[in-house]
């Protein structure tokens, strides 16, 4: 196929240059979607259906659609609604299906099948090379394969409660409230790759985001869409949608709290409408040798008009020139003049017009009205009255004020009060379909910030209430959701979990009374005798390190996870030790599988083996001890074959 789409020849198919290299353009786009990935098989599935249902027709299954030489398919795109059945049917329910195979792959080599018989009663197990087991061998292989390298598919091991979610509807805003392990930011990708095969034209015109909670989350997961033959999805993180100044600066977390409230979106409102004062002084347009004379009742009408018409700042600014020639276009008519358009037009440009506009409605820099609030007490107070108290206005005002938006110390949470500042003077562009993963840790002004991105389209919510590690952490969906502009969203919960070890997760769980009372237990359907390991150390960092080593024995990924205070030592501890190590965010290979994680960018990140460094110091590196313990079940839930605990001081008393 690509060798196919290679050989095209356009030189006497394009009407002129621009379509030549629009089309050459997207031939390229195409050629890069066909690159063929050597360790990514392209398919891992087979359906069988009955002889009296599809002609008992056999299709195979695989992450692209796959077709010959004259057209006819060979492999069917996963998201093609004929390959549901492979995610859906079961015995109680075969949807006409006679037999499900799996494939297994070692390096993308094919190595092994497995067989289930749906529509057979009398068959009650696999067959092929599963050996006659009862539950899928081939599917906890993969699922348990070593990782190495960035994030990959899913779509080999897609379970029914997952695919109902990949499969929802671009209509409608999906909330996924998942635990460690259950496969939400997989199922949050797998569904941008869903909508953009079910949507595909609409999709390219308005555009698709994927929103991390850092760098290192996006690195890691970049690579998931790509390999599903999707090339044009966006990936950013909050503070890149709204860095519209250098953040320099960081903020008390007391700051940081008022700053991200709600509240603080209306006194942004106010702050901006108290630009606009009322015309007190008639208006006199000179046109040749006429005069017409606008009276300020009628001016203040007009301004007063478009104030309660709640319109954005600039966009009303660009109507009131309009407005007032309008005006002066009625006193022409009745005086049997026959204006057009153009006559408008120049009398909105006219300077006494200008002159007006500048004088009730002046322009507004959103960053210059950001700095002001932060540095005038008074301006303030005026504008907080009644919404924030006397301490948190306090907390809000710089010590000492800034003389420009250049010489600012901005913080991240500032940037975000000049993101909603613009957005009331001109709209923000909005996407298709927004995605948001970890956004538990979104504060409501950040909340908003992602709403104005997809106001007019649809948006998947991916997080864990348990995991929430900020201050301004998401108390519940309802709240997040009406802050996000999508009241209306439907809250799915995955509660099973795939990657974390039972004994692991049921370890990590003890904290949850603590941190996040009422919220469900995931339950792993992952058993793996041995796979947790609590070590009280007399000599912390050489048991660390000889911890790491004893891990490196083993196939996969490696992570070393500790308070960010602890970094440091561990660093020098394994250098002097002659052992090298990875950030988070540099791709593991083969040959460097160590990584040393701070615990506040372990988020969303996965590694066969963990090492985990004083559980006490992460707690204690957090300002409240539910953040700390939150941090610490994060931290805790990252292994997915094996976690170590070393500790010298005493463990949370959370952990029993």
């Amino acid at each position: 196929m690509r060798e196919d789409v290679e050989a095209l020849d356009i030189k006497d198919v394009t009407a002129n240059w621009v379509n030549s290299v629009v089309l050459g353009r997207q031939i390229e786009e195409r050629i890069k979607a066909l690159a063929d990935l050597a360790h990514t098989p392209l398919f891992f599935g087979r359906l069988d259906y009955l002889p009296t249902t599809q002609q008992g027709q056999r299709f195979y299954i695989g992450r692209r659609h796959v077709h010959d030489a004259v057209g006819d398919p060979m492999v069917i795109d996963w998201r093609a609604p004929v390959s549901q059945p492979f995610y859906r049917a079961s015995k109680q329910d075969p949807q006409d299906v006679a037999l499900r195979r799996r494939f297994g792959y070692t390096g993308g080599d094919l190595t092994a099948y497995e067989d289930e018989h749906l529509s057979d009663p009398a068959a009650v197990t696999f067959s092929g090379s599963a050996g006659g087991t009862q539950t899928s061998k081939l599917l906890q292989a993969e699922i348990e394969r070593p990782r190495v390298g960035p994030m990959r598919d899913i779509v080999a091991t897609i379970q029914p409660e997952q695919d109902e979610i990949v499969r929802s509807d671009l209509s409608g805003t999906v909330c996924v409230q998942g635990g460690p392990g259950t496969g939400k930011t997989a199922v949050g990708l797998h569904r941008v790759a869903y909508l953009l095969y079910a949507h595909r034209e609409r999709l390219s015109r308005t555009g698709t985001l994927v929103i991390g909670p850092n760098r290192s989350f996006l690195h890691y997961i970049e690579q998931v869409l790509p390999a599903l033959g999707e090339l044009e999805v966006q990936q950013a993180t909050v503070d890149d949608l709204v860095a519209h100044v250098e953040v320099r600066g960081e903020d008390a977390a007391a700051t940081a709290v008022v700053k991200g409230d709600a509240r603080m979106a209306e006194v942004l409102r106010r702050a901006v409408r108290a630009h606009v004062t009322l015309p007190t002084e008639p208006l006199m347009v000179v046109r040749g040798s006429r005069r017409w004379r606008v009276p300020a009742y009628e001016l203040e009408e007009i301004v007063s008009e478009l104030l309660d018409r709640d319109i954005r700042y600039g966009a009303a600014r660009d109507a009131l020139p309009q407005r007032i020639a309008h005006a002066v276009l009625v006193r022409m008519e009745q005086a049997g003049e026959a204006p057009d358009d153009r006559v408008q037009d120049a009398v909105a440009r006219n300077a006494a017009v200008k002159a007006v506009v500048k004088e009730c409605w002046p322009p507004v820099d959103p960053a210059k009205l950001v700095l002001r609030l932060l540095g005038d007490a008074e301006f303030l107070a005026e504008h907080a009255a009644g919404l924030l108290t006397e301490d948190e206005q306090k907390l809000l005002l710089w010590t000492k004020p800034y003389r420009s938006v250049k010489s600012a110390k901005w913080s991240a949470a500032d940037a975000v009060l000049i993101d909603e500042a613009k957005d009331l003077v001109e709209r923000t562009h909005s996407l298709g379909h927004v995605v948001v993963d970890e956004a538990q840790d979104l504060s409501p002004m950040q909340y908003r910030a992602v709403g104005r991105r997809c106001t007019t389209g649809s948006a998947t919510v991916l997080g864990d209430l348990a995991q929430g590690t900020t201050p301004w952490a998401t108390e519940s969906w309802a709240q997040a959701l009406a802050h996000l502009g999508k009241p209306d969203a439907i809250v799915e919960e995955l509660t099973a979990g795939f990657r974390v070890p039972r004994e692991v997760i049921a370890y990590a769980s003890r904290l949850l009374p603590h941190m996040s009372p009422g919220l469900a237990a995931v339950e792993s359907v992952r058993e793996n005798p041995g796979s947790l390991s609590v070590v009280t150390s007399e000599s912390l960092d050489a048991d660390v390190v000889a911890a790491c080593r004893a891990s490196l024995e083993h196939e996969g990924s490696i992570g070393l996870i500790a308070a960010d205070a602890r970094i440091a030592p561990l660093a020098e501890a394994l250098t002097a030790a002659g052992m090298a190590y990875l950030s988070p965010g540099e791709e593991t290979t083969a040959e460097s599988r160590l990584t040393l994680v701070p615990a506040s960018l372990a988020k969303g990140l996965e590694y066969d083996y963990v090492v985990l460094d004083e559980p006490a110091a992460v707690v204690d590196g957090e300002p409240d001890e539910r953040t700390g313990l939150r941090r610490l079940y994060v931290a805790l839930t990252r292994a997915v074959s094996g976690l170590t605990v070393l500790h010298s001081a005493p463990l949370p008393e959370q952990l029993g």
